[in-house]
């Protein structure tokens, strides 16, 4: 199907290499997939990857829907958990319609496409997260996120499919790529990567149960959560990592499990 508008034909430059990737966690109906692509496409994101879709994949549907995005259909990558789909990525930025209680900066829609774009210039690896269109995105998933985005739409009606989700932060990323001109050099240290900052999590939430630190049971969750919050707020690093990782072994050295 035609669209309303008709754009440019000028080709993107190098900044479109500055262009975040997207993970669209447990999508429900291939139609929503494949006009999340076709928005995609529109904006010159072209990395997909999709946390198991609720209808199964490949899905027919998702390849109508796509039009000229359907590329991106056939090298998405496929995931068994939100988790495993963030593992390789430095900023990770949900979107998300609700406060959530968290310790983590909530940013507009252009104020996060700037952070993004800044990061991948200085050699991180970024992500848009979305969820799914029924729920969104539950407390754990969005533990994984560095920022929240928050879009200030009309309140008494301010719902987005997920295509119009994706086009909206789509556009906003494309916008701030073209304005970008990397000037700073890369950091001496490289981002840590998801992956590595959820091994360091794990292995920091088995220490502080075994040293009695949450108390009951039922607090540990929401504990960890802040605690994650907390800790990404730093922009950890590789050698931030390395160092933490470290300093937990030291603690586990010198001091005796609470019986």
């Amino acid at each position: 199907m035609a669209g309303t508008f008709s754009g440019t034909t000028e080709t993107d430059g190098d900044w479109v290499n500055l262009l975040p990737e997207v993970i669209l966690s447990h999508p429900q109906m291939g139609e929503n997939i494949g006009a999340s692509a076709r928005a995609m496409k529109n904006c010159g994101l072209n990395n997909l990857h999709l946390v198991a879709p609720r209808d199964g994949w490949p899905n027919p549907a998702a390849e109508a829907m796509a039009s000229g995005g359907a590329d991106l259909l056939e090298t998405a990558g496929i995931y068994d958990t939100t988790r495993d789909a963030a593992a390789p990525f430095t900023l990770i930025a949900a979107t998300t319609a609700r406060r959530r209680g968290m310790a983590k900066p909530i940013l507009s829609p252009r104020d996060a496409a700037q952070r993004l774009i800044e990061h991948k210039s200085q050699g991180g690896r970024t992500a848009l997260l979305f969820g799914a269109e029924r729920s969104g995105l539950d407390n754990d998933e969005v533990a994984l996120a560095d920022i929240i985005i928050t879009v200030p739409l009309n309140p008494a009606f301010s719902s987005l499919n997920l295509a119009q989700a994706v086009l909206l932060m789509g556009w906003e990323c494309r916008m701030a790529a073209m304005m970008d001109a990397p000037a700073d050099p890369p950091p001496p240290w490289p981002a840590a990567a998801s992956q590595d900052k959820q091994f360091f999590f794990d292995a920091l939430e088995k220490t502080l149960a075994e040293g009695g630190f949450f108390g009951t049971p039922d607090m540990q969750p929401g504990v960890m959560r802040n605690i994650k919050a907390m800790l990404n707020r730093a922009d950890l690093t590789e050698q931030d990592i390395s160092t933490l990782h470290g300093m937990v072994k030291a603690i586990k050295r010198s001091v005796k499990p609470s019986k």
